[in-house]
């Protein structure tokens, strides 16, 4: 039942809300191995007008989806701000993790990330903070997936790290 809660709490936030300004700061992160590449594939799902402001807060500069022109900015800004926001650590060994691209809509954001290639990963930890640089009242719902095993855990800001153990 929990992890139910978990699964369907950001997407009942993602997909219930209009343009309108939204009373509530939450986001949602898949950090998911891949047994077939031996990698950690992420995907984060954001609210699109909170996303958006946090990167014209944190680079000084307006940039908007859903509006092609900003599409080159949007890659340079959100590989930098993922860069920042987001640490993945397996079997006390930091990774490299690649920003792969985003997918928009008029309402969300996801954002795919993927580490270098891990063989076995039994102790996953991750630092995760998306949008706590433009709210204090963030909640972001962190699910680690390895080898089907699913763990789940919400962070709220100030909180950004978790550990699981597979």
């Amino acid at each position: 039942m929990k992890n139910l809660l978990f699964f369907l709490l950001p997407v009942f936030f993602l997909l219930s809300f209009s343009r309108a300004k939204h009373p509530y700061h939450v986001g949602s992160v898949e950090i998911n191995y891949s047994q077939k590449s031996k990698t950690f594939e992420v995907t984060g799902r954001f609210f699109l007008d909170d996303l958006e402001d946090a990167l014209s807060k944190k680079y000084g500069k307006p940039l908007h989806f859903n509006d092609p022109k900003y599409k080159t900015q949007l890659n340079e800004s959100l590989k930098s701000y993922c860069n920042e926001y987001f640490k993945l650590k397996t079997n006390n060994k930091f990774l490299n993790i690649n920003f792969i691209g985003y997918e928009e809509d008029h309402e969300s954001v996801n954002v795919y990330l993927e580490s270098e290639v891990v063989n076995n990963p039994q102790k996953v930890e991750a630092a995760v903070s998306f949008l706590y640089n433009l709210f204090d009242d963030q909640l972001n719902i962190v699910h680690i997936i390895v080898n089907g095993d699913r763990k789940s855990e919400k962070l709220t800001y100030p909180n950004r790290y978790l550990y699981q153990q597979f």
